[in-house]
């Protein structure tokens, strides 16, 4: 297998670039940590010049030369952050400054309720427009100082629509009635009619949007885009173009959004808020709404009797395109004319990706064009064992936990794998703003729940060159050698790339296709998708989230949907009220070629467009218990296993084991993963398909097996937070024999244990011994809460005879580095469970010396904001510790 004779003579790729944060600092700063990420076994970078005080300015040209010239000197590849503020599209302020009328524009629907009937009423709306509530309501009735406002806002009515009132929340659709014509001076003169009335006063504004990205571009006007480009791209390319496609790998886009309000439960028709907007938007929803588009406009915020799915749809349909069209594609295009790539991600939190606000309206859509599917974790959203539902944290509102553990990753990877353009990559940026508490051990449990998921690139977050301590989203590698893990970061970073080199270059087996609900949450009711997604996740079935863009490039070949080389039995579609009429013919023509489709709890009751459905209805009917199945959300995995769309099965119910299959060729690439915290994994997996069957260990670069013969039988045996991988093939590779090993004896290490410190910068220099008779938690407020560093334990024990073929020494619970010597030899180091060392070679007859280097975090002694949101782990080695002695098991 050509990927393993890679990775096993070291010759794996780089698939990590973090973050290097500029604040300006001296070139031989800068140089010695393009260093430390090189010896971090990174070989690229991301450059984050947020901090930097000259962007684009020549301060900037010059510590970017030296950036550049340090990566080069050692083959590096650099990435570029696209502006000086987070998150993109803040263009240098060269927006607010030069260009204020490409700046994020809004439509503002304001409403008022009247009674009728009232002949000649006056209805003033000139306050409408002309600034905020609180600008306006000082001016008073100086108009010569009201001009002076309304101009200074930028602020424009451009429509006045009534509509009758059936209650609060409603409007009769068939009173719309434009009374634009009517305004004279800021006053609409007209004849209200019987009944409560509600008056909309549509406003183009500049105001009320989200105020962190005031003064941002509009990412759906294509000449503000261009401001970026020619600030930031060109001005890049114009220094160092020779660097473009070589050193220079392409520019990182972080977090661009509409930002027409603050937060991520921005959805049309649900929230009050300001709409994205450009001028000659009225003019598109004509095209496809014709002329009583304006008339409609009102149903974007208020709930009408007919038309609100279809007008909400069919704004949200152009809004996110124009977003992918003007903003994201024409930077892509820029990069890909240029030789370079162009990645980033948004904000998805807790499901804004298919939103306005935090969102861009569709996350499939407005990173089509990006050379990498790109997602981030960041403030304790990701978690082990906080997958259930929300849950209380750094924001006031909750992170979704399910969305965070299902959805996410997988959403991201499905693009990667989906998109030809993509090439299977998909970008995670990681680790980031979970406070110095954050070590190794929680980084590489994020890392296996990306990886397993099909994430296979990663920009952790962050190399800082701040002095130590930056409180700026710690926790940071390195920290001008105050980091005591620093050391031990290799481990965790050349088994990040070797396990991203195995999910690279080849395609994802999984066996449904999972419907990206956006387009039914514009319309109605909706099921999110990561409902499914939690249900076969827990229950090893694995899937890809598709948009109905990416489906109409599906085939069906016998019975399966096939895309960008994957191949699915089936379509699975989450409860959605409405669907766009679009998504039906196609499900039409799906099923006409022998496409399997599940609609869980129901079909769609109607189309966005607001046309019956009926004719499918019946069609679906014809087609069902063969083609097509209605399935209760908690009936899915057992339906699917029942008609056997699965790949892998169980011996025991394992809800917390994830698994993950990549496929080269003809050989096979499995991981799996126990994501839970405290609980064990013990099962047998029985595979598809039979073959010689090896071991790898990423962390140690090792390929073993056990059974010479073809099999398609795993056991695993894992302790929390313990992955796995094993390669299934045809043919035989050179591998060592592992024994399958029988516990036979126990022995306790107990004692008067030894115990010093060293920090960071004192290590390997210890100090401050003590003597404890029993293992107990170091940072006790009674010992040493505040210590950050390595802890040495030492201790000696007697070995009389070795009785078994092989020993090993089981530390118990440790917090959170280990690393073990045996009679002053190293035996070996390990960043998470199980914390058991192999000492067979290293044990002798008679008294033997133990030495135990525990790592904790900088958590310990700064404590600080950002660590408060998960909880302080206890410092050093707990124990038990034993000796375990095994012999052969001649059964197996």
């Amino acid at each position: 297998m050509n990927k393993i004779t890679k990775l096993l003579s070291e010759q794996e790729d780089n698939y990590i670039f973090p973050f290097l944060w500029m604040h300006g600092e001296s070139e031989k700063v800068i140089r010695e940590y393009v260093n430390k990420i090189y010896e971090s076994g990174i070989k690229a970078l991301c450059v984050e010049p947020r901090p930097h005080p000259d962007f684009v300015g020549e301060k900037w040209w010059t510590d970017l030369k030296v950036v550049l010239e340090a990566a080069k000197e050692k083959n590096m590849k650099v990435w570029l952050f696209d502006d000086s503020h987070f998150p993109t599209g803040y263009a240098n302020g060269v927006i607010l400054k030069d260009f204020p009328e490409l700046r994020k524009k809004f439509l503002k629907i304001n409403q008022v309720d009247y009674h009728g009937p009232q002949r000649d009423a006056g209805i003033i709306v000139k306050w409408h427009a002309g600034g905020d509530r609180n600008s306006i309501m000082t001016v008073g009735i100086d108009k010569a100082q009201m001009q002076k406002e309304g101009n200074e806002s930028g602020e424009k009515i451009i429509a006045i629509i009534a509509a009758k009132v059936i209650n609060y929340e409603t409007i009769d659709t068939s009173t719309l009635t434009d009374i634009t014509a009517y305004m004279n001076d800021g006053v609409v003169y007209w004849d209200i009619p019987a009944g409560n009335w509600r008056i909309f006063t549509l406003v183009e504004t500049f105001n009320g949007g989200e105020a962190s990205t005031e003064g941002y571009l509009n990412p759906i006007d294509p000449k503000a885009t261009q401001v970026l480009i020619d600030t930031v791209y060109q001005a890049h390319y114009e220094h160092f173009s020779e660097y473009f496609g070589t050193t220079i790998a392409g520019f990182f886009t972080d977090e661009p959004r509409f930002g027409n309000i603050k937060g991520p439960n921005a959805i049309i028709g649900k929230t009050e808020m300001v709409l994205p907007w450009r001028t000659d938007l009225l003019g598109l929803l004509e095209t496809k709404l014709g002329k009583k588009a304006k008339v409609l406009l009102p149903l974007l915020m208020a709930n009408g009797t007919t038309d609100q799915s279809l007008v909400r749809y069919i704004y949200m349909d152009i809004v996110s395109q124009a977003y992918a069209d003007n903003f994201t594609g024409k930077l892509a295009s820029w990069c890909h004319d240029h030789g370079v790539e162009y990645i980033g991600h948004l904000i998805e939190d807790n499901n804004a990706h298919g939103r306005l606000g935090y969102g861009a309206g569709h996350y499939y859509r407005a990173i089509e064009g990006q050379s990498m599917a790109g997602i981030d974790v960041v403030l304790h959203q990701l978690l082990p064992g906080m997958d259930e539902d929300y849950f209380k944290t750094f924001t006031s509102t909750g992170w979704d936990g399910e969305f965070f553990h299902y959805g996410l990753a997988k959403m991201g990877a499905s693009l990667g794998h989906l998109d030809p353009k993509k090439m299977g990559r998909t970008m995670c940026e990681i680790y980031g703003a979970y406070g110095w508490s954050e070590g190794l051990n929680l980084m590489k449990w994020m890392t296996d729940h990306m990886l397993v998921r099909g994430v296979n690139h990663f920009v952790p977050h962050a190399f800082d060159m701040a002095p130590y301590p930056d409180s700026d989203c710690p926790p940071h590698f390195y920290a001008h050698g105050n980091d005591a893990q620093y050391r031990y970061l290799p481990l965790l970073m050349n088994y990040t790339n070797r396990i991203s080199e195995l999910l690279s270059d080849g395609v994802h087996v999984a066996t449904s296709l999972i419907l990206y609900h956006a387009e039914a949450e514009w319309s109605g009711e909706a099921m999110l998708f990561q409902k499914p997604a939690k249900e076969l996740t827990r229950n090893q079935i694995d899937f890809d989230v598709i948009s109905i863009e990416m489906l109409k490039e599906a085939k069906v070949l016998n019975n399966q949907i096939v895309l960008h080389g994957e191949k699915f039995q089936n379509l699975i579609i989450p409860y959605a009220e409405k669907l766009p009429l679009t998504f039906m013919k196609l499900i039409k023509k799906l099923l006409s070629q022998g496409a399997m489709v599940i609609f869980l709890e129901g079909y769609p009751v109607d189309s966005s467009e607001g046309e019956s459905i009926e004719a499918y209805y019946t069609l679906f009917e014809n087609k069902k218990s063969k083609q097509v199945q209605i399935v209760s959300l908690k009936e899915l995995s057992g339906y699917l296993r029942s008609v056997g769309s699965y790949e892998i099965s169980l011996s025991h119910p394992s809800p917390t084991l994830r698994y993950y299959q990549y496929r080269h060729g003809d050989d096979e690439v499995y991981m799996f993963f126990n994501e839970s915290p405290d609980l064990e994994v013990e099962t047998s997996v029985t595979l598809q398909q039979k073959g010689y069957i090896y071991s790898y260990d990423a962390m140690h670069n090792r390929l073993s097996y056990s059974v010479e013969q073809k099999q398609n039988e795993i056991f695993i045996k894992l302790s929390p937070q313990e992955s796995c991988l094993y390669i299934v093939t045809e043919e035989k590779l050179e591998a060592e024999k592992h024994s399958t090993l029988k516990k036979e004896s126990q022995i306790d290490i107990e004692g008067t244990w030894e115990v010093s410190f060293s920090t960071a910068q004192k290590y390997p220099d210890f100090e401050s011994e003590i003597k404890i008779e029993q293992l107990e938690n170091i940072a006790k407020p009674s010992l040493y809460p505040n210590f950050s560093g390595t802890i040495r334990y030492e201790i000696s024990f007697n070995f009389l005879e070795k009785k078994e073929s092989n020993y090993f020494l089981d530390l118990g619970d440790v917090y959170e580095i280990a690393e073990v010597f045996v009679n002053e030899n190293k035996v070996g180091i390990k960043i998470a469970k199980p914390y058991k060392f192999e000492v067979t070679d290293y044990l002798k007859e008679g008294l033997n010396t133990l030495t135990i280097d525990v790592t904790n975090t900088l958590g310990t002694m700064q404590k600080d904001y950002l660590s408060q949101y998960r909880v302080l782990q206890p410092s050093g080695l707990l124990g038990k510790v034993t000796l375990q002695g095994y012999s052969l098991n001649r059964n197996g």
